[in-house]
């Protein structure tokens, strides 16, 4: 490359403050030495950029078109200082999270977070393969978002960001879904349709001990099985409010809870041991004044 970054800025600024004095003057430097930059561009480049021939020089129609370019050029060089200064002020080029609460309950974090280390790339993991604690306890994720769970491992820490409602529910046109309070009973006679990381995890009591169970590793598949008329399944509401507002889906009001909802904590799951760099520690604080929330049928938050 025969110019540099330098005389590329110079031509900008010159086109910004439309004059070679006040290009000067912005960037504290002589009006030659700017006149100097931009002969020395031109040539480089083989066109001319700005028309001498007025007593106030005009860019041309050349400098027009390559303007553009110039400003981007000038943008990426700008992005790699800020990048490079956040690698080199001890951030990681990524951090890999493991969330399987409704995302839209954790994403003012995220939101956050981006503006704060826009250049530190987040992964979001979904348990697949297994419950979130165990995303975190073996590295594959530095930090978890999970429902409570009645144990965890001795090499992880824990606290708890607040609870969310789950329902019960199924399709429309599901038997249970005629019944105006629905029995332990009824429920058991029908399939139950379980998260996998939750099927005999979750504090539960009796009614979701069902004869016949189908489990699948994602709510989405959960989800599709419902809305088929597979069974009958216990979802997080904020998950499925669209669901419910249109009729798609049916919430079970059950005859030993009329007026309860079933509360489940939500918890900030991490390793003991792990070290942390800047944005790590960041976001490790900024989820633990997070406060996870809902309104229950009772019109109060679920957290306070």
């Amino acid at each position: 490359m025969r110019f540099s970054l330098e005389q590329v800025q110079v031509f900008v600024v010159v086109v910004e403050t439309g004059s070679f004095s006040a290009a000067a003057r912005r960037l504290g430097k002589t009006q030659s030495t700017i006149s100097s930059a931009i002969s020395n561009l031109e040539i480089d480049l083989g066109v001319t950029l700005f028309d001498r021939t007025n007593k106030i020089p005009t860019v041309t129609e050349a400098g027009r078109t390559l303007l553009g370019e110039a400003t981007a050029v000038l943008e990426r060089c700008r992005s790699l200082e800020a990048h490079a200064a956040s690698l080199a002020g001890a951030n990681p080029a990524e951090l890999t999270l493991a969330i399987e609460i409704p995302y839209n309950t954790v994403m003012p974090v995220l939101m956050d977070f981006e503006r704060e280390f826009p250049y530190v790339d987040l992964t979001i993991r979904n348990p697949m393969s297994g419950d979130v604690s165990e995303l975190v306890l073996k590295g594959d994720a530095e930090v978890g978002i999970a429902f409570a769970q009645p144990g965890y491992s001795p090499e992880l820490d824990f606290v708890q960001l607040g609870k969310l409602i789950m329902v019960h529910v199924t399709h429309p046109a599901h038997p249970l879904a005629a019944l105006e309070r629905v029995s332990f009973e009824d429920l058991h006679a029908y399939r139950r349709l379980a998260f996998t990381a939750h099927a005999n995890k979750l504090p539960t009591t009796e009614y979701l001990r069902a004869a016949r169970t189908w489990q699948a590793e994602s709510y989405l598949a959960l989800m599709e099985m419902v809305s088929n008329g597979l069974g009958w399944a216990t979802l997080p509401r904020q998950l499925i409010r669209d669901e419910l507002a249109r009729g798609d889906l049916v919430e079970l009001q059950l005859a030993a809870y009329p007026h309860t909802d079933w509360l489940v904590g939500v918890d900030l799951v991490w390793r003991r041991a792990a070290s942390r760099g800047r944005a790590h520690r960041w976001l490790h604080h900024r989820l633990q004044r997070h406060m996870v929330f809902e309104v229950g049928a009772g019109g109060q938050r679920t957290t306070r």
